[in-house]
Parts: C-alpha cells; sequence; structure tokens
C-alpha cells in the first residue's frame, strides 16, 4: 500500500501488524477482512492497494486490487497479476470528457481538508443539576464552549428557574442560591432551546458525558424538542485508557496531575473550560 493516509493506517493496525511501511499482514476473518478491504477503498484517495488472501481453490489465495493497473486475471484456474502493456498504460492516460484524474485528485483532497477542519471543532458541555436522577432532579444550569481551530471559543451559559427550592447540598457544591436562579434564570424551555441552538450537530465533549446526556434526553422528552444525536467524546473514558499514575480519575484529580486550575464552585461553563483544558492535554493538541 502507497500514501496511507494515518487514520487508515490506524485502522489497519488494529488487526494486522505492520512489518514494513505499508506492507501489513495477520490472520482474520473474512468479516473484518471484509470490512478493512472498505476502509482501503474509501480512504485511499491518491495510494495504491493490493490485498493477498487465503481462499479455496487450487492456488488457495485471491488478489484484490486499488487503484493500480495491475490486474488480477485468471488463468486456467489460477490466478496471475498482469502487468498493464505500455501502449494500454498510454490509452489510460489520454484525456476523456470530464475532469481529469488529477483535477479529481486535487476535490478529494480539498473534500479531505474540508472534512479534517469540521472533525477538529468540537463543543465541550456540562450541567449543573439538584441531584443524580434525570427522573427525579432537575437542571440548573447549562455551560458549553464551542472550539474551532483558529478563532476564539465560544461560550454559552444559562441558569434555570426550578419551581422548588433548590438542595442545600447542590447549594453547596455549586455556588448557585435560590435568589440568584431567581433573579438571572430563564425557563427550561428557553434554555434548552438555546443551549440545541448553540450546540447544533458539533462534535460533544464532556467529563462522564452519559449523564449530562441523560438529563438531556429527559428535559427534551419533557418538553417534545429533538433529542441530541451527535458524537460525543467521554473525557471520563479517555482519561481511563490514557492516564496510569493517579489515585482516581475525579476531574479535580485529574486537573491537580496535569497542574490546571480547579475552582472551588462546580460552575457549568468553569468546568467545560477545565473539561477543555484537559481533553487537549489528553490530545496532545494544547496548541488548537
Amino acid at each position: 500500500m502507497t500514501d496511507c493516509p494515518p487514520r487508515l493506517r490506524g485502522d489497519l493496525s488494529k488487526w494486522l501488524c505492520e512489518i514494513n511501511t505499508g506492507v501489513y499482514v495477520g490472520q482474520v476473518s473474512s468479516r473484518v477482512r471484509e470490512a478493512l478491504w472498505t476502509r482501503v477503498c474509501e480512504n485511499l484517495a491518491n495510494g495504491r492497494a493490493t490485498m493477498v488472501y487465503s481462499a479455496a481453490g487450487e492456488q488457495r489465495m485471491m488478489f484484490r486490487v486499488h487503484n493500480t493497473p495491475w490486474t488480477p486475471v485468471d488463468y486456467d484456474g489460477i490466478t496471475l497479476m498482469r502487468r498493464p502493456l505500455p501502449a494500454a498504460a498510454a490509452d489510460s492516460e489520454t484525456l476523456k470528457p470530464g475532469f481529469s484524474n488529477a483535477a479529481k485528485r486535487q476535490m478529494a483532497q480539498r473534500r479531505q481538508a474540508a472534512n479534517a477542519r469540521a472533525a477538529a471543532s468540537y463543543t465541550v458541555i456540562d450541567l449543573e443539576t439538584t441531584g443524580l436522577s434525570p427522573e427525579s432532579d432537575v437542571i440548573v444550569e447549562f455551560g458549553a464552549l464551542k472550539v474551532t481551530p483558529g478563532r476564539p471559543p465560544q461560550s454559552f451559559a444559562r441558569l434555570v428557574r426550578i419551581e422548588k427550592p433548590l438542595p442545600q447540598a447542590a447549594a453547596q457544591l455549586t455556588g448557585i442560591s435560590d435568589t440568584l436562579l431567581s433573579a438571572q434564570g430563564v425557563s427550561l424551555r428557553q434554555a434548552l432551546t438555546e443551549f440545541l441552538a448553540f450546540v447544533g450537530r458539533e462534535r460533544l465533549v464532556g467529563y462522564n458525558i452519559a449523564f449530562d446526556l441523560s438529563f438531556l434526553r429527559a428535559a427534551c422528552q419533557q418538553l417534545q424538542l429533538p433529542v441530541l444525536s451527535n458524537r460525543c467524546v467521554d473525557l471520563l473514558s479517555l482519561a481511563r485508557r490514557k492516564v496510569y499514575d493517579t489515585p482516581d480519575f475525579k476531574l479535580t484529580t485529574l486537573a491537580e496531575h496535569f497542574s490546571l486550575p480547579v475552582h472551588t464552585a462546580h460552575r457549568a461553563l468553569a468546568d467545560c473550560q477545565l473539561v477543555d483544558q484537559l481533553y487537549r492535554k489528553l490530545n496532545g493538541s494544547d496548541d488548537v
């Protein structure tokens, strides 16, 4: 294989061993083999690939090719790789109606670059709630931080008026009071609608994000609003895979591990900023 992009190289390395640059070997099931070949054909825009695998028959092997003039042909039951003749190669390079191969490659490269830029954007989210159960507790604050390479981060924060008094434990943890919610809070419908509009279809990042998503789903169902279906990254799971020398994986512990400042009160936007810093540390992208 030639000109293999890093993303495809990572997919192949999960199942195969790279014994030389662009040369992968391994034993996988036919289902995995077909899935890997599909990934190769979808992501190898300019490079060439040849796959050889075991198959029933006298020769006991089969060939597949991608983006190469060499073609497998059957010769009395034996599959051979046919080298293109000079005349055939010249014919293949003649101009045809439509875009040239070079133009198609350039368009594919631009699409890949655009997709990479879009994939690099993400939005960190965090909620403050009255408790741990989405069935019996409610959201009191929304926070979000939209991060786009080359642009200043955009922030979103909304307090929510609630009908019942704020539990003392939640007030002590967050520093939010009933007086603050009454003075600055908006209705749940307004806060949630604005939050959904802010995050859009962006990739979401959060610490133990399943907790936030459970409250968001409950609120959306209660107000009959579309439920979020964004791609998500859980910082907690990411930290467990990449950090090995911490006593636990609490957000404050991870922050101390990376020497990041920690706020005494848990407020949604402040936690989003802390999660973003940790996310950059774990991905080695402090310059995003």
